[in-house]
């Protein structure tokens, strides 16, 4: 199964394709404001070097979020346009997901982190299992102060991975059973394994189902109804 994975939600863009389990191609840049200019040519690169042409593709797996808003919205575009140009399926990813499976950990129950700007992280709580991770509790949108919260009420022994030092310094200090680790953001590799148990599955959602998880409103809405008027649009 030969699958294409886009990462573009977080601070760092990549694209990874696999056939298998095997990774044939990957370009990855770390980068919080040049996913639109890296993300074409990086694909054209992957394609190239895995000596893959778009027809021959299975799946197209995208990180839709939660993330950097702009960035989700790059990833999603192009990853429905590869999709829809090759006829195949879409697989949305969760960053947190993707997060969490990277994650190394034999015992402590692993806690997520993606920087939402203006304050405030996303996060989930994971525990391991064999070949990977399960999510076991609900993602969150919440201050620093409010994430510091739930790990003090959080009794076991636990694992902080993600963009935590988008945390104000000191933020975790002194929570008791607190390690913090690796990776800071997620890759188009760990996209690309956790969309292979959808593909596994064959749970795909429907395309037009397939939505920015966003967590909330953007920063810029336009307001539609201060531009209706009768007639057509001047030209």
């Amino acid at each position: 199964m030969r699958i294409v994975a886009i990462e573009t939600a977080t601070g760092a863009t990549s694209v990874a394709l696999g056939d298998g389990r095997t990774v044939a191609a990957s370009a990855g840049r770390a980068d919080r404001r040049g996913h639109v200019g890296f993300l074409v040519p990086a694909l054209d690169f992957c394609f190239a070097q895995a000596g893959w042409r778009p027809q021959e593709i299975d799946v197209v797996a995208v990180d839709v979020g939660p993330g950097l808003f702009g960035g989700i919205r790059a990833g999603l575009a192009t990853a429905q346009a590869l999709a829809g140009a090759a006829g195949v399926p879409l697989a949305p990813v969760c960053s947190l997901d993707a997060v969490a499976f990277q994650a190394s950990t034999a015992h402590r129950r692993i806690w997520a982190v993606v920087d939402a700007r203006r304050g405030e992280v996303a996060v989930a709580p994971y525990r391991p299992v064999p070949g990977g991770v399960m999510r076991d509790g609900a993602v969150e949108l919440v201050s620093a102060n409010a994430f510091r919260g739930l790990l003090e009420d959080d009794p076991t022994q636990k694992l902080v991975v993600g963009d935590w030092e988008a945390l104000p310094a000191g933020e975790l200090t002194g929570v008791h059973g607190v390690r913090t680790g690796g990776p800071r953001f997620p890759s188009a590799a760990a996209v690309m394994e956790v969309a292979r148990g959808l593909a596994e599955r064959e749970a795909f959602p429907h395309p037009d189902e397939v939505r920015p998880f966003y967590l909330r409103d953007p920063d810029v809405r336009i307001n539609w109804s201060d531009y209706r008027r009768e007639g057509p649009w001047p030209g």
